[in-house]
């Protein structure tokens, strides 16, 4: 037997997530009725389908083929009431520990979890970015100088006024070689900065910054900064900016 097509499973979904949120007390069975856009009646025969078959019960139908670990609504409703109202803001792990130690449920830490984010009581945790090895500083002030600017609201009096903090910092040591609150951060404000870096400190070897408009060449406005400085000499192959 053929799967169910892909709009039946994701009504399917939608239609667990909805009773699990009913089942958990955040709203009424007739508002779940109304949020499903069915009649109170066929909201009845849902939750006794549900009490019959378990919480696995719409998953099942989508397999055409009964549950091995279907877990009885009753079991369900004590998890989900449990975590609203004694456990509200523990994580999934600590929150098993609980279960297992003091109310004698033996659940496994997936299906607390699925239960928990499909009723809305724990958000989906973010997916994690790229792992980046940490960098180390350079070995000697006057290596490599760190440019950046801040928005933000840096005087209250002057609020919801905000400025840009334009700071030269030194990556050896962090020393803050230059400081400025300016309107907008942007080649002219940034270029000021480095004229009263070099005149008070010399050269240095390297400059870093962020991949801002002013810094690096941007072919589409208001897209991101591309792989090339902006300034750099780009009929040359091995030009490099700084």
């Amino acid at each position: 037997m053929g799967d169910y097509p892909g709009p039946a499973v994701e009504r399917a979904m939608k239609v667990q997530e909805v009773i699990l949120k009913a089942i958990s007390g955040q709203f009424q069975w007739w508002q779940a009725a109304e949020i499903l856009g069915v009649s109170c009646r066929t909201m009845r025969r849902w939750k006794a389908r549900y009490q019959q078959r378990g919480y696995d019960g719409l998953l099942d139908r989508r397999r055409k083929r009964p549950s091995p670990r279907r877990m009885p609504l009753e079991t369900v409703q004590r998890v989900l009431r449990l975590y609203r109202e004694q456990y509200a803001g523990f994580n999934v792990a600590h929150f098993c520990d609980q279960l297992r130690e003091h109310h004698h449920l033996r659940v496994s830490y997936q299906w607390v979890k699925t239960a928990l984010q499909t009723a809305g009581l724990v958000a989906p945790r973010a997916k994690r970015g790229p792992h980046r090895q940490r960098r180390e500083r350079r070995p000697l002030p006057g290596m490599l100088v760190y440019a950046d600017g801040s928005p933000h609201v840096w005087i209250p009096a002057l609020a919801p006024r905000q400025f840009d903090l334009i700071a030269f910092v030194d990556d050896a040591d962090t020393r803050g070689y230059y400081a400025q609150l300016v309107p907008e951060e942007g080649t002219l404000s940034v270029l000021a900065g480095l004229k009263a870096l070099l005149e008070e400190y010399g050269l240095f070897c390297s400059l870093y910054t962020d991949r801002g408009g002013h810094f690096f060449h941007t072919p589409k406005a208001g897209g991101a900064g591309g792989q090339e400085p902006a300034h750099a000499d780009r009929s040359r192959p091995d030009a490099t900016g700084y």
